[in-house]
């Protein structure tokens, strides 16, 4: 019995490779969108995709940014300035992308662009905390998306979304798990409304790697203005030594975070140019060995590991 089910096992996994290594044709002829193109995975799967051959439509958030990729990158990379929290942005960047693709349509959509700060415990923050992240991490990838739509739907093509093993189990305060939990959620949905028109939709729910949005210097400087601003009742049940702790909690991870981006890039290209995308890729070694077994798990359990990690407040029971 035991043969049989390795057998079984053996030919789904030799079958999913097969099908995984079959490439997109005229891939030099596709156009894709990327967000978030300033640093980090954006800009990394920017040159990764101009390599490639691909027409790339690189979004920046500043003129530096914009300038520095194309100067590290062909002339089938072109910028455009997008700020997707606003509207006015959007819909300019939305016509921008109208006239390059023309009739052709838009064969990839990659929603990279995100923030993760500030992330404290919840009581340290304020509503506009919370909306500062959802406001591009979530709504920002909606609309985006809603605009765009048409044009990857002409092509049909795909979409790219960027969430987070942090949008599978919630272990941070703060705006940016809400934000990915609910970036799988509307990717979820679109997912299974557009496989009616031939559109498909990955999930992209990297671990933790080293990039501008994640170091430590922002993280620390996050807490410490989340405690500045936190009401005198929350400092003293908190206490003093809260703040302290969790900064230390912050530098002692950041050395074990990856700083090999490609892991992550290397699935967005995957997404964009095989003929059979995944529904989710969970680049890194944290993803797939601790933290997606952990979303498994009894929220019990999870529960209690967090219990025994992370700074107890001074007036904890």
């Amino acid at each position: 019995m035991w043969l049989y089910l390795a057998v079984l096992v053996g030919l789904y996994y030799l079958l999913r490779w097969y099908r995984e290594r079959q490439v997109v044709s005229n891939l030099q002829d596709k156009y894709v969108f990327i967000t978030g193109c300033d640093s980090g995975f954006g800009n990394q799967l920017a040159r990764q995709l101009d390599l490639r051959g691909l027409r790339v439509l690189a979004a920046c958030l500043t003129e530096k940014g914009a300038e520095q990729l194309r100067d590290r990158t062909s002339d089938r990379v072109q910028t455009v300035i997008l700020d997707v929290t606003k509207t006015e942005s959007i819909a300019a960047a939305t016509q921008w992308i109208k006239e390059r693709v023309g009739d052709r349509g838009l064969w990839g959509l990659v929603n990279n662009a995100g923030i993760a700060v500030p992330v404290a415990p919840n009581e340290w923050l304020t509503k506009q905390d919370f909306m500062k992240i959802l406001n591009v991490n979530l709504l920002g990838v909606i609309e985006v998306t809603l605009s765009l739509l048409p044009l990857v739907r002409k092509a049909r093509g795909r979409v790219v979304n960027v969430s987070s093993v942090m949008g599978r189990v919630s272990l941070l305060g703060g705006g940016y798990c809400i934000s990915k939990y609910g970036v799988e959620a509307f990717s979820d949905s679109l997912r299974r409304e557009l496989s009616y028109f031939g559109v498909k939709v990955a999930i992209i729910e990297p671990g933790y790697f080293k990039t501008n949005m994640t170091g430590n210097e922002s993280t620390s400087q996050g807490y410490q203005e989340a405690w500045e601003r936190a009401h005198p009742e929350i400092k003293e049940i908190y206490g003093e030594k809260s703040l302290a702790s969790f900064m230390k909690l912050a530098v002692m991870f950041e050395p074990r975070w990856c700083q090999n981006l490609c892991l992550v890039t290397d699935c967005m290209e995957h997404a964009l140019t095989t003929c059979h995308p995944r529904t989710r890729y969970s680049p890194g070694w944290d993803a797939k060995f601790i933290y997606l077994p952990m979303s498994y798990m009894p929220s019990i359990l999870v529960d209690a590991i967090c219990y025994w990690s992370f700074p107890r407040p001074a007036k904890g029971l």
